[in-house]
């Protein structure tokens, strides 16, 4: 088998170049034999024709560059000495090259040709007549239907081809929104985790005489959280890792509107004063909820880092039908330096959540020194009745 193909690889490659030699070798054997039939003796008419099929022939290992100069020279031929064979090779290459105009004129004037080298109004001329057409007809019928074959063959290979490139892009595409979609994740949940290991840490860098239970309850918060992190972030990279996840199913945990209370109590246990006031129908859509979540949590996250002394409100509201409204207020910080640093992509990724769902978000500062977050999110009406729960929070001191 290894045998077989490398000899399909040999004549795949030198095919063409056999093919030229072996129509050439044709051409002049058949040149030859109709030049030794004049009869008695060699004259001048054997003489042309042998010249004109020895030109025509040798010009075939030419045909594939220049194909219609070939079929001219042909023509000539034909005309000069009745040689048909180099025509009939070169009318086969012409037509496998291109099928247009240039074709039909040199295919008829390649029939003028063979009528006219056959003799006037006798018998010759009229089987010529008659039998020019199939006689030149099949050459070109068979070169047309190689040559549209073959172009059939490289538009189907041409067409797999760039449908595989284009498969491979959306793959790829696939691939790098997936790991942008993972990448944002892993900011939402680590960011916020990381910014309340530094401020239990920081506290207890600004109070060093709180005592042993006080540092005891830190250091024990400082330990859950950074566990809770780590799981976090070892569910992340294992998605990173195996690259399965389809629509985010392998993406770990999975916020609600739900989890808003345990969001807050996290920030009041790492000692900012957080008040809330959650009043929001029972029911809220999966992708509504979890945007809901992840406005609280960035918005509490940046108030870790950069307004940790500042007194801070939380206000979610809204049913079905009206939408839900979200917003996050924060006063003037006491401090001006950031606790941890920000790279600035926490916003953006929370706007891009925001426009997905179909909702608008807001942020800038208050007109107290403060900083504000607002958003709000559509919440179609459904038929489903409609059950509001409404909890509220009073604001816990550090």
């Amino acid at each position: 088998m290894r045998r077989l193909r490398r000899w399909y690889s040999w004549w795949r490659t030198h095919a063409p170049r056999i093919r030229d030699f072996l129509y050439l070798f044709f051409g002049l054997l058949t040149i030859v034999a109709q030049a030794s039939t004049g009869g008695a003796g060699w004259g001048v008419k054997d003489s042309v024709t042998l010249a004109a099929g020895v030109v025509a022939s040798v010009a075939l290992l030419w045909r594939r560059r220049f194909p219609v100069t070939v079929t001219i020279i042909g023509v000539i031929a034909m005309a000069l000495s009745g040689i048909f064979v180099p025509l009939g090779l070169a009318l086969l290459t012409l037509a496998i090259r291109r099928r247009d105009l240039v074709l039909v004129v040199l295919t008829f004037l390649g029939y003028v040709a063979l009528v006219l080298n056959s003799g006037l109004f006798d018998e010759a001329f009229w089987v010529s007549v008659f039998t020019g057409p199939f006689l030149i007809g099949t050459w070109v019928a068979i070169g047309a239907f190689v040559g549209a074959r073959r172009d059939l063959v490289a538009s189907w290979q041409d067409r797999a081809e760039r449908a595989e490139a284009e498969r491979e892009l959306r793959a790829e595409q696939a691939r790098l929104g997936e790991r942008a979609r993972i990448a944002q994740e892993m900011h939402d949940v680590l960011a916020h985790k990381v910014s309340l290991i530094a401020l239990h840490a920081g506290g207890l860098e600004v109070n060093p005489s709180v005592g042993p239970e006080k540092v005891e309850g830190s250091a024990r918060l400082i330990r859950e959280t950074a566990r809770q992190a780590m799981e976090d972030l070892r569910e992340v990279l294992g998605v990173l890792r195996t690259d399965v996840s389809v629509a985010g199913a392998d993406l770990a945990p999975v916020p609600q509107a739900a989890d808003l209370e345990r969001l807050v109590a996290e920030s009041r246990a790492a000692g900012v004063t957080v008040s809330s006031e959650i009043t929001v129908a029972d029911g809220v859509p999966l992708a509504i909820g979890r945007t809901i979540y992840r406005i609280v949590q960035e918005s509490l996250t940046n108030v870790h880092k950069h307004a940790r002394g500042a007194s801070t409100e939380v206000l979610v509201t809204g049913g079905r039908g009206e939408g839900v409204t979200v917003r996050v207020t924060n006063i003037r910080p006491v401090a001006a330096d950031s606790l941890l640093p920000g790279a600035g992509a926490g916003l953006v990724g929370l706007r891009e959540r925001v426009v997905l769902v179909g909702g608008r978000l807001t942020t800038g500062p208050t007109p107290a020194g403060g900083w504000r977050v607002e958003g709000w999110l559509p919440w179609p009406i459904g038929r489903e009745s409609e059950t509001v729960a409404s909890v509220t929070v009073d604001e816990g001191e550090r």
